[in-house]
């Protein structure tokens, strides 16, 4: 389909449970104030581990979105993104009934699913013997129910899918029902990220990866871009977008937060968990985001870097970026959330997808917390410590996977 015929898409609302806000609001607030989610783990005795330290969601029910019955056969994953979407289709006033309900989808992307009832399940297994294994297992496992289980509470009954592309999944998702809404298959899409792989199996495997910080200072563990970082802090949570074609958003006289424009997905088809040198594949997604959003370098006010605080990523992403912007990538204000929230795994796409849209919205940019000697390597703009208020008109945002996924969004304001 060429490009005259595609159909704009618009953000008309946002949910976010995260470690530092379960609202939009308050996810937001907590942005802006430089807020740490980073605690010690108390969803499990991690006192044997390497690494006890994650950024949890803190105070959640999930009873405040589904009765009693239907949690306790629902894994915090699919629990978060239920209570997500819930939350933007209610910040968008979106009402899906019989006469739009198949052309409302859910694109919700996830690294690892349930991983939770499924350690709890080998336990049973091990201890008390296959007979005894939960029925909803499977179900509650899996990483698709996360957007099954959104679409049965919502009765959205359009295109309906999952990514699973590790750290990407979340952006993936949210790529992938632009799409879908460009070329006409959806009219409105409910899409994002969700994970709670805080558990000790999940945990201890990153460890053993060599993938996480193991300094166990909630205060400097997770520092993005800065010389002293060890590797990434676990976080949990889900972060949900809206969204909607242009003139239907219009026609319902639904508020608009801002406008979605690009999207590139590149593989470095290089190392299972290191990126390429010099970060050519995830320059490339950039590239393809500003190709596909007719964008110019000059024209990038804001990035939301994925910026996980490993020592691999930091260096090679400036590395994509100065290769993506050139000279202008001096001049482009970055910060990575990860340094408040850690690091949401398959979610981390979706909450800072939000946060991208607020920026916009808001005209105002969360800062890089932590970040008190850059890299010898990361020597761009990534506001450190303190929220800078700045008009922004465009921005991307930046996603990485295990396996090579580099997945980057392109935003603008709604004009």
């Amino acid at each position: 389909m060429t490009d005259y015929k595609r159909k704009r898409v618009v953000v008309t609302g946002v949910g976010a449970i995260t470690p530092i806000g379960n609202t939009p609001s308050e996810y937001w607030e907590g942005l802006l104030s430089g807020r740490n989610g980073i605690d010690h783990i108390t969803a499990f005795d991690a006192s044997k581990h390497d690494c006890r330290i994650a950024g949890e969601v803190k105070n959640f029910d999930p009873h405040q979105y589904m009765e009693r019955k239907e949690a306790k056969r629902t894994d915090r994953f699919a629990q978060f993104a239920i209570a997500t979407a819930k939350q933007a289709i209610s910040d968008a006033q979106l009402i899906i009934n019989d006469l739009n309900a198949e052309q409302i989808g859910v694109m919700i992307g996830s690294g690892v699913g349930g991983i939770k009832v499924l350690e709890d399940q080998q336990t049973v297994y091990l201890n008390r013997g296959p007979d005894r294994c939960s029925p909803f297992m499977i179900p509650m496992m899996i990483a698709n129910m996360a957007a099954g289980l959104t679409a049965i509470h919502t009765g959205a009954k359009g295109p309906n899918s999952c990514s699973v592309t590790a750290c990407a999944a979340g952006s993936n998702a949210i790529g992938d029902a632009f799409r879908l809404i460009q070329n006409g298959y959806a009219r409105a899409m409910i899409c994002g990220g969700s994970e709670a792989a805080v558990t000790p199996l999940s945990v201890a495997g990153f460890a053993a990866a060599r993938a996480l910080s193991t300094r166990n200072d909630p205060k400097k563990a997770c520092r993005p871009f800065d010389k002293d970082r060890d590797g990434f802090v676990m976080g949990e949570g889900s972060g949900i977008l809206i969204l909607e074609e242009l003139e239907h958003a219009l026609k319902r006289g639904a508020r608009i937060y801002g406008e979605m424009i690009g999207y590139g997905m590149t593989c470095d088809a290089y190392h299972m968990t290191s990126p390429v040198p010099g970060g050519l594949g995830a320059a490339r997604a950039m590239e393809l985001a500003l190709t596909d959003a007719k964008l110019t370098p000059e024209m990038i006010s804001y990035i939301n870097a994925h910026g996980t605080s490993t020592p691999a990523n930091d260096v090679t992403e400036t590395a994509a970026i100065k290769k993506a912007l050139g000279d202008h990538a001096y001049k482009i204000a970055i910060s990575s959330t990860k340094s408040m929230t850690g690091h949401l795994l398959g979610g981390s796409g979706g909450i800072e997808a939000v946060a991208t849209v607020l920026v916009i919205a808001n005209d105002h940019i969360p800062p890089t917390i932590h970040l008190d000697h850059p890299d010898d390597g990361c020597d761009l703009d990534y506001v450190p410590h303190i929220s800078r208020a700045q008009k922004v008109d465009v921005a991307l945002s930046n996603s990485f996977g295990f396996g090579g996924h580099n997945v980057t969004l392109a935003f603008k304001k709604y004009l």
